[in-house]
């Protein structure tokens, strides 16, 4: 049977935000509580990755387990926790909160189509964009075809396991798959897909979650 389950990323120690921001209040629930819902319409389970010796509370997760040193490594660890028949992972990042379903739905129905070991979503980058050394400008960066990666991401479970296979480290894990020459899908992301890193974000998406 074709089974979605997804990993929610929730391992970090939050060192920009100043405290570990998956567990600051957000409309009156854990951060994490609302990223673990974003996923329940598109996932048969949820895999929670929370921080060592904060795995007590499930947060609305079927499986708790404990993260690693690095965020690849804490996905390998929910990855770890998820049913070996299952036959496609999302990865999601706590500090996403906002993520709306039709996220969800369009990263699972471009990789449905068969073409893709994995697809994420995205949005283009607005900013003109320049490479800093020393406190200097020393070039600009042709922001031409160039996008800001989100997540909920969505992968082929087999595909995922394989990229994660020798322990890499990568800032996500659609570079892992890349790695492997794997193509991986774009789709739309949505401006208001905020993540959390500071306290203003937090502020905003406050805004954001009773607009």
């Amino acid at each position: 049977m074709h089974q979605v389950w997804a990993v929610v990323v929730a391992a970090g120690g939050g060192r920009r935000f100043g405290r570990p921001k998956q567990f600051a209040h957000l409309g009156g629930r854990p951060v994490v509580e609302h990223s673990v819902a974003a996923c329940r319409p598109a996932a048969d389970g949820v895999v929670l990755v929370l921080p060592e010796g904060s795995t007590d509370q499930h947060y609305g997760a079927d499986r708790v387990v404990a993260g690693g040193p690095t965020r690849s490594a804490s996905v390998r660890r929910g990855l770890g926790a998820v049913p070996a028949e299952v036959s496609v992972v999302i990865v999601h990042d706590a500090a996403r909160p906002l993520a709306r379903p039709a996220l969800f739905a369009a990263v699972l129905a471009a990789l449905a189509d068969g073409n893709a070991g994995a697809a994420i979503c995205a949005v283009p980058v607005s900013d003109t964009l320049k490479r800093v050394a020393a406190g200097a400008v020393v070039g600009t960066v042709d922001r031409d075809g160039l996008v800001a990666v989100q997540t909920p991401q969505a992968f082929v479970a087999a595909t995922l396991r394989r990229a994660h296979a020798d322990d890499p480290d990568a800032t996500d894990d659609a570079a892992l798959v890349e790695a492997l020459g794997v193509s991986v899908a774009v789709v739309p992301g949505d401006p208001r897909n905020l993540k959390l890193t500071t306290p203003e974000d937090l502020a905003l998406a406050e805004l954001l979650l009773g607009a």
